[in-house]
């Protein structure tokens, strides 16, 4: 589970939420560098047992006769690794969890864990984005699912919406991520170390935490929400997408990426807005604003104990097929260095596959040690990889980790075609939608899961590919889909989001 200590109450710039006014403030020192939270330490045991579990959206599957409703399923793992027979499927048909499944909804849309009421267990938090309430459309909503020992249940769930007034169209809980961000009690920060949720709506940023005084379990919103052209390029408008965190500046507080793309005039191109965590929300850093997006991921990747931020951009502007840009932490209180220390495409010396219009090189990444050498490796997911003549069958890329950075040498890729995968590279697929790297029996190894939601005419499957000590192995990989775990299947477009 990933818990950030006591805070140094430092930062370069601040931002005031909502009003977005910018007020600088002098640099100072660390006192202690706190170390990566990145890929050593995902926050997904919801059973408290020790091994990450997995947590998969199907967001267009039918519920109780609502097209699209959408389910999310739970996969606990343990010393024997990942499988189908322990396993929870919720939704909004489920006993105890609030709403009604309904056509549209899209329950399972965004989804991300972290122990919010700091129990030791870690609880998922779900996006419903396209929920409608109070007759408007689309206005969103998202869930928390509270982990215990015996996992996620749906008697024991928290509903969450807009709590400045819902509007049509806002899509709450298009992307959710949680972390100390902050102090729930500035005036106290060591006291009760949660996590808080960061979610995004198409155009404003909000975080919840349980308050000092209020139950555990009460959620509340803090402050007004930061809005997209607070956080945005200012010569256009902007959408947001996706989110990531890790620690970029060695404090004691966990620093938000925010991802997404232009709209206005100029639509289409990718950018990330970076925040640093503080003691206060009102005290969010300015950490900068990078080339790219929006798909984000955050890991220790130079190996200095200090996170760093890998941006896949695929907008507009973007390198023919889609690149995948590094930044690193600069050892101090500053964050990420401005300028990428390496920029990676499909055409960079020694990566497998040629770069071609379409691939949608770096729309997905995951990050983990799937060789065992200590060092983080990236996954990179190309949905739109056509495989020989066969249209954005699509296909998986892993970088190794290396001292320093990145490498290509020992880089590999995979497909559907590819000896030892099961299937068959087949139009639409859209195989590496979604990539995780997960280390579920603790051995020291990261396996991929890769997700294929257009597979079988949308209804999406799950590959498992595991690792070894030379890296990512096709033999012995395997396959599931909701039928795997007791859900609905037709169209429901399993693995269209994985937990990472």
């Amino acid at each position: 589970m990933r818990h950030i200590r006591r805070a140094a109450l430092t930062a370069a710039v601040l931002l005031t939420l909502g009003g977005g006014t910018i007020m600088t403030a002098p640099a100072a020192q660390a006192v202690v560098p706190f170390p990566s939270i990145g890929w050593q330490q995902h926050n997904c045991d919801y059973d408290g047992n020790g091994f990450d579990d997995v947590l998969i959206g199907a967001p267009a599957a039918t519920v109780s006769g609502a097209e699209a409703a959408g389910y999310v399923t739970v996969q606990y793992s343990s010393s024997s690794g990942l499988s189908t027979t322990r396993k929870s499927v919720l939704h909004q048909s489920t006993s105890g969890v609030p709403g009604a499944a309904e056509a549209g909804d899209g329950f399972g849309s965004a989804v991300a864990s972290g122990d919010l009421d700091n129990d030791g267990y870690d609880d998922a938090i779900v996006g419903i984005p396209g929920e409608d309430l109070a007759g408007l459309s689309d206005a969103g909503g998202a869930i928390v699912f509270w982990g215990s020992p015996s996992g996620l249940h749906g008697t024991d769930s928290t509903w969450l919406q807009d709590p400045d007034g819902l509007r049509a169209g806002a899509d709450f809980g298009l992307a959710v991520e949680a972390a100390r961000y902050f102090a729930p009690d500035p005036a106290a920060p060591d006291a009760d170390p949660r996590d808080s949720i960061a979610l995004l709506e198409n155009d404003t940023l909000l975080f919840f935490t349980a308050a000092p005084e209020a139950a555990a379990r009460q959620l509340k919103a803090m402050d007004t929400g930061l809005r997209a052209r607070d956080l945005g390029p200012t010569a256009t408008g902007f959408a947001f997408r996706s989110l990531s965190h890790g620690n970029y500046n060695e404090d004691s507080w966990a620093d938000l990426a925010v991802s997404g793309v232009t709209t206005g005039d100029r639509p289409g191109t990718g950018a990330t807005r970076v925040l640093h965590g503080a003691p206060g929300v009102e005290e969010l850093g300015d950490g900068g604003t990078f080339e790219g997006g929006p798909a984000v991921v955050s890991s220790d990747f130079d190996h200095d104990g200090q996170d760093d931020l890998a941006i896949g951009d695929t907008g507009v502007g973007s390198p023919v097929g889609g690149s995948v840009s590094v930044y690193l932490g600069r050892g101090d209180l500053s964050g990420l260095d401005p300028t990428p220390a390496q920029t990676w495409t499909q055409d960079s010396p020694g990566v497998p596959g040629t770069a071609e219009a379409g691939d949608r090189w770096g729309s997905e990444l995951s990050s983990g040690d799937t060789d065992g050498d200590g060092r983080p490796d990236l996954a990179i997911g190309a949905p739109g990889e056509d495989v020989g003549s066969v249209s954005d069958a699509g296909a998986v890329w892993t970088l190794r980790g290396a001292p320093g950075g990145l490498t290509a040498t020992g880089a590999r890729s995979f497909d559907q075609n590819s000896a030892g995968v099961p299937g068959v590279a087949e139009a639409s697929d859209r195989w590496g939608g979604q990539v995780r790297l997960i280390d579920a029996d603790k051995d020291g190894l990261f396996g991929l899961l890769a997700s294929a939601p257009g597979e079988n005419s949308d209804d999406g499957v799950v590959w498992v590919v595991p690792a070894s000590s030379s890296g990512l192995a096709a033999k012995g990989s395997w396959t599931y889909a909701g039928a795997s775990l007791g859900a609905p299947v037709a169209h429901g477009r399993f693995g269209a989001a994985i937990d990472e």
